[in-house]
Order: C-alpha cells, then sequence, then structure tokens
C-alpha cells in the first residue's frame, strides 16, 4: 500500500488514532485486572499462570504472522475486521460468564483475545507514519506512548472497581464498548487506505518469515531490534519480580511498590508529554543513545537506594528517561523500515517486547537463587548498557538497505489519499 507522505502532522486523526487507543487500552488493562482477580477466586495460582499462558502465548505467535498480514491485506482491513471480532467475543463472553462461574470461558476469551491483538498489533502499529512526516513522527510516538502510560494507571483501578461493583461480565461489557469505540477511531483514520496489489507465487506463510529476513539484511533494523531486546530483558525482571522482594528484604511495606511503580509512571508520563510537544527539537542521539545510558545508571542505582523516598525518586527520573527512550526506538525503527513491510518490521520489534518479559523473569530469577536479589539486579543493570551500544550503533548504520528479494513488494498502482 502506497500512501502520500504528510508535510507536517495530521493531527485530526493522530488525535483520533491516539483516542481511540486510549479507550482500547484502557478497557484492556480493566479487563485484565478483573479476570485475574477471577481467576483467583476460582482457582488460585494456578488459575491465574493458565490465565496468563492462555492470553501471552497465541498473542506472541500470532505477532509472527500479524505483520505479514498486514502487508499482504493492508492495516485497514485486519484492524477492522479483528476488532470487530474481539466485539463480538468480548460481547459474548459477557453473556456466557453471567451465567457460570467456571474458568474455562475466561480462558477462551484470552486465547482469542489475545490471538486477535497479536494479528492486529503490527497493523496498528505502521498508521502513525501515514500522518506524521518524518520529522515530526517523533511528537506523534511521543503522544501515542502517552497513551500506553496512561492506560494502565486508569484501566487497573477501574477493573478493580468493576469487579466489586458488579461481575465479570460487566468488565467484558465495558470492554467490549471501549473496543467499538477503537473499532469507530480506526475506521475514520484508515479511510482512503487500499489494499496492497497481490504478489504472485508469494504465499502468507512464506511471507510470516519477512520480519525476520529484514533483520538479517538491514543493519539499522538489526541493532534497534538488539537495543530494544536488551532494554526490554534488563528492565523486565526488576520491575516485576525483584522490586516486590527488594521490598520485602528492607520491610518497607507492599504500599512502597506501588509508589515506586507511580513514581516511575508519571516520570515517564511527563517527558512522553514533553516529547509530544518538544521531541522534534531533541537531538536524537540525546532521545536515544544518552537516554538509554541514563536508563542503564538508573537500573543499577535503583538497587542500592537505602529509603522507599530515595528508591522512588530514582524511580521517576528512570521513568522520565523510559519516556524519552521508548518512542525514540520505535521511531527510528519506523523510519528505517523498507516500504510495504512495516507491519512485518513492528512485529519483531513487539516481539522484542512481548517476548522478553517471559524470558527476563526466568533467567533472572534463575540467576538470583545463586547471586542474590540485589546483585541480579545490578547484573540487569549491566544488560542495558548494551542498549544505548546498540543504539549507537544504528545511528551509525546505513539508513536503508537492500530488502531480499523473497520480501521485495510489487509496486502499488493505487496510492492512498491519507
Amino acid at each position: 500500500m502506497a500512501t502520500t507522505s504528510p508535510a507536517t502532522v495530521h493531527w485530526g486523526k493522530v488525535g483520533a488514532l491516539v483516542g481511540g487507543q486510549a479507550a482500547v487500552q484502557g478497557g484492556s488493562f480493566a479487563l485484565l485486572i478483573a479476570m485475574n482477580w477471577t481467576a483467583v477466586q476460582l482457582g488460585g495460582t494456578r488459575a491465574v499462570t493458565l490465565l496468563m499462558l492462555a492470553a501471552t502465548v497465541p498473542r506472541a505467535l500470532m505477532l509472527i504472522f500479524g505483520g505479514a498480514v498486514a502487508d499482504v491485506l493492508g492495516p485497514r482491513i485486519i484492524i477492522l475486521r479483528a476488532t470487530s471480532a474481539r466485539v463480538a467475543v468480548l460481547a459474548a463472553g459477557a453473556l456466557v460468564v453471567a451465567g457460570t462461574d467456571r474458568l474455562w470461558p475466561l480462558a477462551l476469551v484470552a486465547v482469542v483475545e489475545g490471538s486477535l491483538l497479536g494479528l492486529t498489533g503490527p497493523a496498528s502499529g505502521v498508521l502513525l507514519p501515514h500522518f506524521a512526516a518524518r520529522e515530526h513522527l517523533a511528537r506523534a510516538n511521543s503522544l501515542y506512548g502517552m497513551v500506553l502510560r496512561v492506560a494502565p494507571i486508569a484501566g487497573a483501578p477501574a477493573g478493580a472497581w468493576l469487579i466489586t461493583v458488579g461481575h465479570l461480565w460487566v468488565a467484558l461489557a465495558v470492554a467490549a464498548g471501549s473496543c467499538a469505540v477503537w473499532l469507530g477511531c480506526a475506521s475514520y483514520v484508515t479511510r482512503g487506505f487500499t489494499r496492497p496489489r497481490r504478489e504472485p507465487g508469494v504465499s502468507l506463510v512464506k511471507r510470516s518469515g519477512d520480519g525476520f529476513r529484514l533483520l538479517a539484511a538491514h543493519p539499522r533494523l538489526r541493532w534497534m531490534f538488539l537495543a530494544s531486546f536488551t532494554m526490554d530483558l534488563a528492565f523486565s525482571w526488576p520491575a516485576e519480580v525483584a522490586l516486590p522482594l527488594l521490598v520485602t528484604d528492607h520491610g518497607w511495606g507492599v504500599a512502597a511498590v506501588g509508589g515506586v511503580l507511580a513514581c516511575f509512571g508519571a516520570g515517564a508520563l511527563a517527558s512522553s508529554a514533553l516529547g509530544a510537544v518538544f521531541a522534534h527539537r531533541i537531538p536524537l542521539f540525546a532521545r536515544l543513545v544518552v537516554s538509554g545510558a541514563g536508563l542503564a545508571v538508573g537500573i543499577v542505582v535503583m538497587a542500592l537506594m537505602p529509603s522507599v523516598v530515595t528508591l522512588a525518586a530514582v524511580a521517576a527520573g528512570v521513568g522520565l528517561l523510559s519516556g524519552l527512550n521508548g518512542p525514540a526506538i520505535v521511531t527510528v525503527y519506523q523510519q528505517a523500515s523498507p516500504e510495504g513491510h512495516m507491519g512485518a518490521a513492528m512485529s519483531t520489534l513487539a516481539l522484542a517486547g512481548i517476548g522478553t518479559a517471559p524470558v527476563s523473569i526466568a533467567l533472572f530469577s534463575t540467576v538470583s537463587l545463586g547471586l542474590g536479589v540485589q546483585r541480579t539486579w545490578l547484573l540487569c543493570g549491566a544488560v542495558a548498557v548494551l542498549s544505548p551500544v546498540f543504539a549507537l550503533f544504528a545511528l551509525r548504520a546505513p539508513a536503508s538497505a537492500d530488502v531480499p528479494a523473497a520480501a521485495v513488494p510489487v509496486p502499488d498502482d493505487s496510492p492512498a489519499t491519507v
């Protein structure tokens, strides 16, 4: 699919895209909290683990095909059809759950919902470059990053409230409504998009490997993938596992965990808002390499803090840097992706994030049995140092590269008006 490049930023469509994502992401987080709490009541830890696997494994697997499907069919078809299916599945799930207190409906909804999210993720990730010129793409991504920060902050308490005042079916109905809002916004922002011209003799299975072929052929994409992967690998275990353990070891109380995470979220939200206005004025080297180095230092310093106050203060600083670094990685990745293959490229970037968390938790949890929590946390900081190094290599690599012959798209003769 070809599109005309915007002169600056089509803020109307960017606003609709961000607003729709705010609604659907908030509903998804509310549903996540409600479903996990219900699973705890139905079967304890095993039920929650089953539910998490049911949601994450299909999503990770579908990401492999999601990018290729978006490139072959175009993002409009994928987003509208898959989101319509999500609305139907969540609405049906609400009806089923209203009449039963068993775990299987939750697991079934989680499998289908995770699969559809994996399918639509790369398609959603290719939209912003159509509405923002290259020099303003960082601003649009920072604004989008704000949504990702606000969604769990607003969605988590909303899910807890929904499950206390009603039942799981209420949370499912609300999630279905939020998907319907996103469906309307997506229909507006993708109006005028056309289906790419079909490539004869190229199957979807063959196209599913495009993302990995791009990494092999494109040095800048490869280095940026490694930068994202190492940062997520280093950050997931401290945030999700080590922080509660460290707080417990110091006897600070469970409220400290929430306070530290809140300070991190506030810092990230503030820098994302700043980036939405001034990102195009901040040098890319500062947003990508300097912020990455600061994140690595911040991870190390957090492990050494003697009090909750100092730990929360450092977490806020880490959040500030994260709000600059994350959108910068996405922006460089989008700008380096060959036209017609951005879906495949974004699927590999999504895998670097979604697929890294369980690896990080399993790896560093095992290491911590021998090294202890604090030393393993320091090791995570050392791993994070690799991220700005890889980012520096990416900036020095060619901005574009030849795409393997098997992945070369047939030119589209019908450009869409965006």
